[in-house]
């Protein structure tokens, strides 16, 4: 059966590890950076001599394409992303585009026609790490945004998008907008745990979760640290860190896939000496199923309320709906049959986290493949794979990918 040339992938992600490489062993390669120019040269020039196409559209996104037989039919579409979080890892998004350019190689080497054409991407800005939001790229092309919003956002020191596109020469002419895909495929880390702790192979994603976040504002009174008795205190903090254990408990309640996260918090007046007046923090709820997501809501309100008890005023506000995405059925059996030809181990799984395939499943057939990372470590330096699990991840990709690619 055939299978992709390991080395010569392993030697790709090496080379890109490289551009923006950090002391830690880590990458820092932010979107639209200098390092993301080069990174973006080096896949265009990879692609250029393996005899495939290479166009950029108005917001950067990189459409590299090997034709097949019939140029009318829509293409397959394979992917993921080039950019990083800042002192992130070697192998997040831009492990799915390496063993992307590694399968159309694969073709090449072993003389394949498809009867469609196989489109690899790279999507802009996917970690949003640069610019907020993330998948902003993959949220044009699917029409979740508008260009001029998202050539608007800028960075902490006011550059936008547009200018940044313009500044390392990647603001292609044609509009940002999805043309027909017959199934689209993305293979990732799986930034988690599971796959390495049950030791299987590869994970079959069959969905990703919602997300659901909240700004609580809870109001108390400041007074005096020494001269207010306890009976008397209004504390918002004590109020908040009674939430927090609330919201810690509304994850656990929807178990094995929910999970509840807050992730800042601020003080006012963060004295020593003063009762806190004021708490504003984060809320983040995750789920595959709308139905739980709308209970761990109601539970949210139900705890705010509560803390009327302590002589405190609890605001929510919810400030994104991420609603829960389940992947294409036909395109998750192309995985499943590669799976079994090439004697791999696999599990269903869930995303936990949002990935630009969740925006293209909207308007085309489409899935994901996980492999294992080392204690489930990203978005840090210390991510680790292994080169076996590198190989087997992408030669699942390539069955699923040519399957679909040699469909009428």
């Amino acid at each position: 059966m055939m299978r992709i040339n390991a080395d010569r992938l392993w030697s790709t992600l090496t080379m890109m590890a490289q551009i923006g490489g950090t002391p830690a062993g880590g990458v820092t390669r932010l979107a639209l950076s200098d390092e993301d120019r080069i990174a973006r040269n080096l896949l265009r020039d990879w692609s250029l001599e393996a005899g495939f196409s290479c166009d950029v559209d108005s917001m950067g996104n990189m459409f590299i394409r090997r034709a097949g037989k019939n140029p009318t039919l829509a293409p397959v579409m394979t992917g993921s992303h080039v950019d990083s979080q800042p002192l992130g890892g070697n192998y997040d998004g831009i492990y799915g585009v390496m063993a992307g350019l590694e399968l159309l190689r694969t073709l090449n080497d072993n003389d394949i026609e498809t009867e469609r054409d196989i489109v690899l991407v790279n999507w802009t800005n996917e970690e949003g790490a640069r610019f907020a939001p993330a998948m902003l790229a993959s949220g044009v092309w699917t029409g979740q945004f508008s260009e001029e919003y998202a050539h608007a956002r800028a960075d902490r020191d006011g550059i936008t998008v547009g200018e940044a596109l313009d500044a390392i020469g990647y603001r292609g002419e044609r509009p940002a907008r999805a043309f027909p895909i017959h199934a689209c495929y993305e293979l990732h880390i799986e930034q988690g745990p599971i796959l390495e702790d049950e030791a299987i192979d590869i994970g079959l994603v069959r969905a990703a979760m919602g997300q659901r976040w909240f700004t609580i504002t809870i109001d108390g009174f400041a007074a005096h640290a020494g001269t207010t008795p306890m009976p008397s205190r209004r504390d918002a903090l004590t109020a908040f860190a009674e939430l927090a254990l609330k919201v810690e408990a509304i994850g656990y309640q929807h178990l094995p896939d929910g999970r509840a996260t807050i992730g800042m918090a601020n003080v006012t007046p963060n004295s020593r000496n003063v009762v806190p007046s004021r708490v504003v923090c984060s809320v983040e709820f995750r789920h595959p199923q709308s139905e739980a997501l709308d209970a761990m809501e109601a539970a949210l309100h139900q705890a705010a309320e509560h803390l009327a008890a302590r002589g405190v005023n609890a605001h929510v506000e919810r400030i994104f709906d991420y609603a829960p995405i389940a992947f294409d059925a036909a395109s998750l059996a192309r995985s499943e049959a590669a799976v079994a030809a090439l004697g791999y181990s696999a599990k269903p799984m869930v995303s936990g986290a949002g990935h630009d395939t969740c925006y293209v499943s909207n308007i085309a057939p489409a899935s994901m493949i996980f492999i294992p990372c080392e204690k489930g470590i990203s978005h840090n330096e210390a991510e680790r794979i292994l080169p076996e699990w590198s190989e087997k991840g992408a030669n699942v990709l390539l069955h699923s990918v040519l399957a679909a690619a040699q469909e009428p």
